[in-house]
């Protein structure tokens, strides 16, 4: 099991900054890749950055040159920067953790998720 602490959410207005963290604990060996989903009221959740173990990243076409993937040098631990932020990037976000299996299958692992509002 993998367990996800989330923090950084908030309310905060267009053109303005918030900083998410997401600490993985548990059994985080066979992890490839960590990342941030989001959620609107409505909508599905999409992905909005993901980073792999190897450092590779990947960004929502929305919020490209305005989000930022990073993680520590552990690797237990991933935070996103985001910038220029948007009324339309309100949403709860989810901190995802996507582990390998003996068996070589996937698991996906979710924390609670924080809820990042911005004003207009």
């Amino acid at each position: 099991q993998v367990q996800l602490v989330e923090s950084g959410g908030g309310l905060v207005q267009a053109g303005g900054s918030l900083r998410l963290s997401c600490a993985a604990s548990g059994s985080i060996f066979r992890i490839i890749a960590m990342g941030w989903y989001r959620q609107a009221p409505g909508k599905q959740r999409e992905l909005v950055a993901r980073i792999t173990t190897g450092g590779t990243t990947d960004y929502a076409d929305s919020v490209k040159g305005r989000f930022t993937i990073s993680r520590d040098n552990v690797g237990n631990t991933v935070y996103l920067q985001m910038n220029s932020l948007k009324p339309e990037d309100t949403a709860v976000y989810y901190c995802n953790a996507r582990r390998r299996t003996v068996v070589d299958t996937f698991v996906d692992y979710w924390g609670q998720g924080t809820q990042v509002t911005v004003s207009s």
